[in-house]
């Protein structure tokens, strides 16, 4: 098992107030300080143990699932979830290896593109965004815990006369047990929330496994038919679906390209990193990908229909004790992924907003309840919607990774000095303008609108043609565009 150290909200880190007395109380709290070197102690298994709990949830498997949509057989969704995870190994190492050197969170990264003041924007942007994927989690979770109350309480199923917000008593009832579950876990401190990070990752390797070894035993190997993508594409029209797959996995990451950070931060060195990063990505990832297609493609034969939801295909087992063990490991790998990508980052990123005020569980509990005002039933109620909602967020985020990485390794050259990221010094290197860097701000304006407003003319308006290159077009823009201003401002 890990032995991570806790991630926050556990008092001060030895060492880091005689290195930061000068900090200023607008920028600084023990949350927010950077990890001295006794306690970066993740190695490559705590990193890879993070990157299981993130990849294996209902979200991710039914993401995966829901790429057939494009019109692509089994392999060549296999293909592009390959090629998208081996992009997103190269730029998590980019991101992550700033942090892993001074220690410091994302929210206080982003001073460094943003300004000491403007990096509260990027927290912002980066906050909602994970509020938003929590009550999505714990949405597609409360499906699991829907199956529970009705296979073992079928009286339960009275609920769904009556509905609130688009969502009926059932629905109600479970969202809200699995959100009260999980604030209850996560208030219990970062030492339990890491044992349930260690767990959860291989649990839910061991019922994707069973379930993948059920399908194949009920559809028969040489019978899968993994060409289910519906409609006869041209040559040029798959290799199109296959690249709006590839960045579709890049987009999926896109929240925690920003924030990785936050974890690599306690990495012991770079190599640890990376080596945790490619088990974790590369590995795991397409390991869950072929288990994902398999599962899917078997769905059809056994059942009829596609089904790219886990849960409904563990709830049409005949054997209640497979459904609940099925669906419990559901309900706790979603817990997984929602403390990886969804709680932290946004727990720190309010801190970084009031840091005087709240500590990272404060930031935690704030964001636990935004995330039920959201609602997130309404718009991932297919998985269609689910793509859309995917690449949409991706084309939000990607402007501040290009600028990020852009000011980090072109203009910064890979040279910081930690103390003046917690300075409002008008002397200090990021105070910029009155704590604004008005290139950065700029810059991530100007790329946001080209990126939302590609997946807007495509996704929604529909005046060009389908695609998800949002991403992309956003964090190249961002870089560009913030290294031209930034050099012609002779701005360092």
């Amino acid at each position: 098992m890990s032995t991570a150290p806790s991630i926050g909200g556990e008092g001060p880190a030895p060492g880091s107030d005689e290195n930061m007395a000068g900090a200023h109380e607008r920028l600084y709290n023990h949350d927010l300080a950077p990890v001295p070197l006794a306690k970066r102690t993740w190695t490559g298994y705590s990193i890879f143990a993070m990157w299981m709990s993130d990849v294996h949830s209902v979200g991710g498997y039914t993401f995966a699932a829901s790429l057939f949509l494009l019109g692509i057989s089994g392999w060549q969704v296999l293909m592009a979830l390959t090629l998208g995870i081996l992009i997103v190994y190269v730029l998590m190492n980019w991101v992550g290896k700033p942090s892993l050197v001074h220690g410091i969170p994302f929210p206080v990264m982003a001073r460094v593109s943003m300004g000491v003041m403007g990096a509260n924007l990027a927290a912002l942007i980066r906050g909602v965004v994970g509020i938003v994927w929590y009550g999505v989690q714990t949405y597609f979770a409360s499906k699991a815990v829907a199956t529970l109350l009705l296979l073992f309480v079928p009286s339960a199923v009275a609920l769904r006369g009556v509905s609130f917000i688009r969502l009926d008593g059932l629905g109600w009832v479970s969202f809200l047990f699995m959100w009260s579950f999980q604030l209850i876990i996560f208030q219990r401190g970062m030492e339990t929330i890491r044992k349930f990070i260690d767990f959860c990752g291989p649990a839910v390797y061991v019922v994707m496994f069973v379930l993948m070894g059920w399908i194949l035993s009920q559809a028969g190997l040489g019978s899968l038919n993994l060409t289910l993508g519906g409609n006869v594409l041209s040559g040029g029209q798959q290799l199109l679906s296959m690249a709006n797959a590839t960045l579709l996995v890049v987009a999926y990451f896109a929240a925690l390209l920003l924030n990785f950070g936050d974890f690599a931060r306690f990495g012991k060195n770079e190599h640890q990193m990376k080596v945790g990063n490619f088990l974790g990505l590369p590995v795991n990832f397409i390991v869950f990908a072929i288990i994902t297609v398999i599962v899917t493609s078997g769905s059809a034969k056994v059942f009829g229909t596609m089904i790219m939801d886990p849960v409904e295909i563990v709830s049409r087992i005949q054997n209640k004790f497979a459904v609940a063990i099925g669906s419990i490991t559901f309900i706790i790998a979603t817990m997984g992924i929602n403390i990886v990508a969804n709680f932290v980052s946004p727990a720190y990123d309010i801190a970084n907003l009031f840091p005087k005020h709240v500590d990272f569980k404060k930031g935690g509990l704030i964001a636990s309840v935004l995330a039920v005002l959201v609602c997130p039933w309404i718009f991932v109620d297919s998985p269609k919607a689910i793509t859309i909602f995917v690449s949409v967020f991706g084309a939000v985020l990607a402007p501040m990774y290009g600028v990020m990485m852009a000011d980090y390794y072109l203009i910064k050259k890979q040279a910081l000095r930690t103390a003046e990221l917690y300075t409002m010094s008008p002397e200090g290197r990021f105070y910029y303008d009155g704590g604004w860097n008005r290139v950065g701000l700029t810059a991530l304006l100007v790329s946001g609108l080209i990126s939302v407003g590609w997946e807007i003319s495509t996704q929604l308006l529909k005046i060009l043609p389908a695609n998800n290159f949002g991403w992309v077009i956003g964090a190249v823009a961002g870089a560009s565009i913030y290294t031209v201003m930034m050099r012609l401002a002779k701005r360092e």
